[in-house]
């Protein structure tokens, strides 16, 4: 007599924070994607285009604007775009001292 299968264990997806390189999975981190546009925020986490992941900290956004996101992304980010950024990054809580 063979084993039953108990059940499938369903896939969480894990996506790598640019900022910090923490690896989570994909509902708990921000994503932002490069479309013909530019570069911008993808909240339904479905836009078509090249995508890199922060987490919701000002600490991961301010290291991956210094680089880290364009290199993910493959591009260049414009000013317009940049400006964007920084204004949602502004409006993310400090980052939590790790104990």
């Amino acid at each position: 007599m063979g084993k039953k299968p108990v059940g499938r264990v369903k896939h969480i997806p894990q996506r790598t924070c640019v900022g910090c390189r923490e690896v989570l999975s994909k509902r708990q981190l921000l994503r932002i994607v490069r479309t013909a546009e530019g570069v911008q925020m993808d909240a339904t986490g479905k836009l078509a285009g090249r995508g890199a992941y922060l987490h919701d900290k000002r600490s991961c956004w301010a290291r991956g604007l210094k680089g880290a996101l364009a290199h993910a992304l493959k591009t260049e980010i414009s000013i317009e775009d940049r400006a964007r950024l920084e204004e949602f990054m502004n409006s993310l809580p400090e980052a939590e001292t790790d104990g």
